[in-house]
């Protein structure tokens, strides 16, 4: 019999209560179970980081995170960034600089972008380059996506 753990965790500042299975990822929590398909799945071992959300403000590979692990937690995904039908500045930023292009990795490149605003609100260009390390895009050759977080450099950043 597989033990579960009662936690409770809020997404995109909704709270949950669920009883979480040990081996329950995150990516599949929020893709099954809350139907937030926003956050992608790829690899399943962390490589690519398309499937980045936010734990508590920090760029966390959904792919690895175990549910049962994450009681009290705060995690935003692409879902979560807009508020009220207004994009986040960053997510403006893409648009303005053509930082997207067929889109699939651009939700965990935003959120790994920031996480980064959240912990350090004026990277320098390598530091941009050092947080998007862990994402790969085989579309846009990052130079948009690098110029579109810069762009971002000052601004106010809230997750």
């Amino acid at each position: 019999m597989v033990q579960t753990k009662s936690i409770t965790l809020w997404v995109n500042e909704v709270e949950h209560k669920i009883c979480a299975e040990p081996d329950l990822f995150l990516i599949s929590y929020l893709r099954d179970d809350l139907e937030l398909f926003g956050t992608r799945m790829t690899c399943g071992v962390g490589e690519c980081g398309v499937c980045t959300v936010l734990i508590d403000g920090k760029a966390i590979n959904s792919c690895l995170a175990l549910v049962a692990e994450l009681d009290g937690v705060h995690i935003t995904t692409i879902e979560g960034l807009a508020k009220d039908g207004v994009l986040d500045p960053l997510q403006e930023a893409f648009v303005e600089h053509d930082a997207v292009q067929c889109g699939y990795c651009t939700p965990g490149m935003i959120l790994a972008a920031k996480g980064l605003l959240l912990e350090k609100p004026d990277p320098d260009e390598e530091e941009i380059k050092h947080a998007l390390a862990g994402n790969f895009c085989r579309c846009t050759g990052y130079g948009s996506i690098v110029k579109a977080v810069g762009s971002c450099r000052g601004r106010e950043a809230t997750p």
